[in-house]
């Protein structure tokens, strides 16, 4: 397995700082014991009285649903760590539990739906609509692009392959629309937009502002649908997120260009512009554009942090439906944070060059890391083609900037 000593490698050894209790998202006394409770969101509250330890002599954090612990363990740092013993259990929970309801998730262009499980775990399925080789068109913007559903669950591995730990958990799942969407949804306005096709297809549409409409319907084999499971992170309230507008954010005007692809001197103004003015920030954007640029995401407009750790924590690289789009042309403007910054970390830097040598090479990495979904394939060949040839377009970057 190239995946297993690319993770023995010393670059993906590099201790991270000591996590102190102020460091955790949540303070939780692994003795005690919690209690879940069903409120529309995954809440969970500390039973006071519960014993803290149980009958079997196990503590009660042994008990936890794996949604649940992976909430506890995310830090300052990281989301999850390297060699994360939940993951596996984490992505089967994804691809196999029973749905006890289904909703539609409200805002966003496209349909969106979040799953609930018997254990009060939830996952955001983004659905199929679109097959593994068709390539978004030449003449379509950005923001007039679907979702893909594969690219969600290619973005969860690239993003860990690259060792940020910045995408929660996805798994691909073979849904069933009339028992684990239209007969069990409490949504109306949901259950009010499925029909039977002329080919005598289950299909609906939902409600969202674009693509929301019969001519874009999502329409089963007769009843079977493809989709990406991404665990959800905690509530919001329980842990407050910061929404934060990328200052290299695109347009989203047919014909204007933004500030920064006008102005070659742009990130000079970003560097005395708080929170890039200090710490890693900058950084931390840096790698998210590299991320977007090896799988073709032009679509970064916004990020999150959990408001809790402030300026010093990582971006949360969520919403990657856009990514993979196409796989025969590259995307330079999304490397504009590297190359007018000309600033990328060493230890990103390391990796990268690991990643473009013939033992980790990247593309044989993802594939690997993919066969294992239960989708597999996930991505065409050409696409995982197309990331050895863009890891060596962000490579020359660097190397520009060094001679520079």
């Amino acid at each position: 397995s190239k995946l297993a000593a690319l993770f023995e490698h010393p670059l993906y050894n590099i201790p991270i700082p000591e996590v102190t209790e102020k460091d955790k998202l949540f303070i939780v006394n692994p003795m005690e014991k919690f209690s879940l409770r069903s409120s529309g969101s995954d809440e969970w509250v500390s039973s006071s009285k519960a014993e803290t330890l149980l009958p079997t002599g196990k503590t009660a954090y042994d008990t936890y649903p794996t949604w649940l612990k992976f909430h506890v363990g995310i830090n300052r740092y990281e989301l999850y760590p390297r060699r994360d013993p939940l993951l596996p259990t984490l992505l089967q929970d994804l691809a196999t539990q029973r749905i006890v309801s289904s909703v539609q998730k409200s805002g966003g262009t496209q349909l969106k739906l979040i799953m609930t499980f018997p254990n009060y775990g939830q996952a955001l399925f983004k659905p199929m609509k679109q097959t593994r080789d068709q390539e978004t068109p030449i003449d379509f913007f950005y923001f007039s692009d679907f979702e893909r559903h594969n690219a969600e669950i290619a973005a969860f591995h690239l993003d860990r392959i690259l060792d940020f730990r910045r995408i929660p958990p996805v798994s691909g799942r073979l849904v069933n629309i009339t028992k684990e969407i239209r007969d069990i949804t409490t949504d109306k306005k949901l259950a009010k937009t499925f029909f039977i096709s002329p080919a005598g297809n289950i299909c609906f549409y939902g409600e969202c502002s674009y693509y929301c409409s019969t001519e874009h319907a999502l329409c089963g084999k007769p009843d079977r649908l493809e989709g990406s499971m991404a665990a959800l992170l905690p509530d919001k309230t329980l842990a407050k997120r910061r929404s934060w507008r990328s200052p290299w954010r695109r347009s989203y005007h047919k014909s204007k260009k933004a500030e920064w692809e006008l102005n070659p001197n742009y990130c000079a103004q970003v560097r005395e512009t708080p929170p890039y003015d200090r710490g890693h920030r900058l950084l931390d954007l840096i790698d998210m554009a590299i991320l977007d640029f090896l799988m073709g995401n032009m679509d970064r407009h916004h990020y999150e942090t959990f408001e809790k750790f402030g300026n010093d924590t990582f971006l949360l690289h969520l919403d990657n439906g856009r990514g993979f789009g196409t796989h025969s042309r590259d995307e330079p403007s999304i490397l504009a944070p590297l190359q007018q910054c000309c600033s990328v970390k060493k230890s990103t830097y390391l990796r990268l060059q690991l990643l473009a040598t013939q033992p980790y090479r990247l593309s044989d990495l993802l594939r690997e890391a993919l066969a294992a979904d239960p989708l597999a394939p996930v991505l065409a060949e050409p696409h995982l083609r197309a990331l050895d040839r863009r890891l060596g377009k962000v490579l020359a970057a660097v190397g520009h900037c060094l001679a520079r």
